[in-house]
């Protein structure tokens, strides 16, 4: 069987809260950092499913949770089809690689813990891939510190690769790389993606690596997932107020003949959020029912958008 789906179901993850003695003592409840709220989508078998927001905004917990790192606080992560092989490609190339191993028996790991090839094939499994991503075989003789941090990324692709996943997870797997690096890194996965139809979820606060990257988008505030629509309908015609600022802050879509609004006021203590609407505090369109009452995520043809009203793109334009 193969993978036919994931299913995030509610998912939340909370770090802290426990009272200590000196807690205790004094009778204070200490407060818990909310990093993930009740978080649900679903991604099918192929698609490559993007999570974008603003630093702090809880996707990279997220995205440990579902990969398995972190414990949830609660809801659940269901794989349709089959319990799969899962692997992970992280953002820092240079701290994610074993210095004291060599090229090839970093790659090789994968191969030899799930015993996914005869023990005669590996090394003939670990050049294929090294050639696939774009380096020679001739490379896994080398250290991780001979390398280039784009060259590192290729390693820790090849290195996820060789695990044969069902799912992969990138979690911002391009930030810490030079612009023109980047672009060979996400030309790289595209190509692999097209190639092999990987089920996928990546993790960027860049919005033009996601608009390349996803066949859908969601997007994070605080915790929250506050929209959740095709990547062409999030950027065309956005609904959220959160989602519209946010492109409009973007500073390499279309920057010819285009003003740039920075996004107003400051990101809440994600220990303390506001009342009502995460987002109230910034958006432009707040009304005195968002400090009241949480808004729902509801469906709106093909898209989830979490807020109480009905906003069309010029309504969501930022004002003069």
């Amino acid at each position: 069987m193969k993978l036919e789906g994931v299913d995030v179901k509610a998912v939340s993850k909370t770090f802290g809260g426990k009272a200590g003695a000196f807690e205790r003592l004094l009778g204070r409840t200490p407060r818990g950092l909310r990093a993930v709220r009740d978080v649900s989508f679903s991604i099918s078998r192929g698609e490559v499913l993007g999570l974008v927001g603003e630093s702090g905004c809880g996707k990279s917990t997220l995205a440990r949770v579902i990969g398995g790192l972190l414990e949830p606080t609660g809801g659940d992560i269901a794989f349709r089809g089959v319990k799969p092989r899962l692997q992970m490609v992280f953002q820092d190339p240079f701290s994610s690689l074993n210095g004291r191993w060599r090229v090839d028996d970093i790659i090789a790991e994968p191969i030899r813990t799930h015993r996914l090839r005869p023990k005669g094939e590996v090394a003939g499994r670990v050049a294929e891939l090294l050639e696939q991503v774009g380096l020679s075989p001739a490379d896994g003789v080398k250290y991780p510190q001979a390398f280039s941090g784009g060259q590192r990324q290729r390693i820790s692709i090849a290195r996820a690769l060789a695990g044969e996943p069902d799912f992969l997870i990138l979690d911002e797997p391009t930030s810490a790389l030079d612009v023109s690096v980047q672009a060979q890194i996400l030309n790289l996965l595209r190509d692999l993606q097209s190639r092999l139809g990987l089920t996928s979820l990546f993790i960027t606060h860049n919005l033009s690596v996601v608009r390349l990257m996803a066949d859908r988008v969601g997007v994070m505030y605080l915790g929250e997932l506050v929209e959740l629509a095709s990547a062409d309908d999030i950027f065309t015609n956005p609904k959220h107020p959160y989602t519209r600022l946010l492109i409009d802050a973007a500073p390499d879509l279309d920057p010819i003949d285009r003003t740039l609004h920075p996004i107003p006021g400051e990101l809440p203590d994600p220990s303390r959020p506001p009342s009502g609407c995460s987002f109230r505090t910034r958006c432009p369109y707040a009304q005195p029912l968002c400090a009241e009452t949480p808004p729902p995520l509801r469906w709106e043809a093909a898209r989830e958008v979490r807020c109480h009203f009905d906003l069309t793109p010029k309504s969501l334009s930022v004002p003069a």
